[in-house]
C-alpha cells in the first residue's frame, strides 16, 4: 500500500531535509522515518516532493511511502506525530495509487520568503523571518522579478553545489509585496535548483535597497554566471509552501492544482 503524507516542520534545528551519512547530522527525513518505522514496527523510507536546506521550513511537504502494515490514515497521522519532536507534525495521510510519486507527480512547487524590514532585528518569529535594516522598495523588487518569468536557464541563481543535470526551469509566478514591516516574496515554478530561491531573493534585495537598478535582474539572468548575482539570502525566512499535483490523485486542496 502506498500513502501520501502532508508534513509540516520548523527546520531550525535540522541539517536540512535529506538524510545524511554524517554522524550527528539530524535531518527531517531521518526523524520522520524513525517515527513512521516505530508506528509500523518495521522499517519505513519516504520520498519527498522537494528537499530543503538547513534552517528552511516546510508548511506542507509531501512525501510518499510503501508499507504492508495495516494502519488507518488517522493512525498514521496521530501515531507518527506522537513520536515526532514538537518541531515536526504529520498534517494528513491519504492512500494513493502505486504509481503516485511525491517528486515526479508534482507539476509545481511553491516557496515563500519573508523579510522583516526595520531598523531593529526581530525577537518574535526570528526563526521564520529574515531581517534587513535598509529600507526596501518592494514595488521595485516586484517589477524587477518579472524578468525571471517563463522557462529560462537559471545558472546565475544556482549554487555551485547543485547536482541538477541542467539549469533550465519554468518560473510560473513571482511576486513581492509589503505588509507593514514585512516584505514577502512568493515564488512558484515547475522545479527549483539548489539555493535558487535564496539567490533570487539575495539579488532582489540589492534592487530593493537601491544598490542595483531594476533592469539588472534581467541582465544577471542572461549572463548565466553565479558570480554576477547577489549573495545567498539567509535560510530563516524561507518556507517550502508545498508542491501542487493534478486533481486525479485526490489529495487535499492545498496541494492540488
Amino acid at each position: 500500500m502506498r500513502y501520501a503524507l502532508g508534513v509540516e516542520y520548523d527546520g531550525s534545528e535540522f541539517k536540512g531535509w535529506q538524510q545524511l551519512g554524517e554522524h550527528g547530522c539530524i535531518s527531517v527525513q531521518a526523524t520522520l522515518q524513525d517515527a513512521l518505522s516505530s508506528v509500523a514496527d518495521a522499517p519505513v523510507s519516504v520520498i519527498c516532493a522537494g528537499r530543503t536546506d538547513a534552517g528552511v521550513h516546510g508548511e506542507c511537504q509531501v512525501v510518499h511511502f510503501d508499507t504492508d502494515v495495516p494502519r488507518t490514515p488517522r493512525g498514521w497521522v496521530l501515531g507518527t506525530t506522537t513520536r515526532l519532536p514538537p518541531s515536526v507534525c504529520v498534517r494528513w495521510c491519504v492512500p494513493v495509487a502505486d504509481d503516485f510519486h511525491a517528486r515526479f507527480s508534482a507539476k509545481a512547487r511553491r516557496y515563500r520568503y519573508r523579510i522583516l524590514n526595520r531598523q531593529v532585528r526581530p525577537a518574535l518569529y526570528r526563526q521564520t523571518l529574515s531581517w534587513e535594516r535598509r529600507a526596501l522598495d518592494a514595488e521595485a523588487m516586484h517589477r524587477a522579478a518579472q524578468a525571471l518569468l517563463g522557462e529560462n536557464d537559471f545558472s546565475s541563481f544556482r549554487s555551485i553545489q547543485c547536482q541538477a543535470l541542467h539549469a533550465r526551469r519554468e518560473l510560473q509566478s513571482i511576486s513581492v509585496v509589503r505588509q507593514g514591516d514585512v516584505v514577502e516574496v512568493q515564488v512558484q515554478a515547475n522545479a527549483f535548483l539548489h539555493h535558487m530561491v535564496r539567490n533570487i531573493v539575495g539579488s532582489l534585495l540589492m534592487v530593493g535597497a537601491g544598490e542595483k537598478p531594476e533592469h539588472w535582474i534581467a541582465e544577471v539572468l542572461a549572463v548565466r554566471d553565479r558570480n554576477q548575482a547577489g549573495p545567498t539570502a539567509p535560510p530563516q525566512g524561507l518556507v517550502f509552501v508545498g508542491p501542487l499535483y493534478p486533481d486525479l490523485w485526490q489529495l487535499p486542496a492545498e496541494v492540488t492544482l
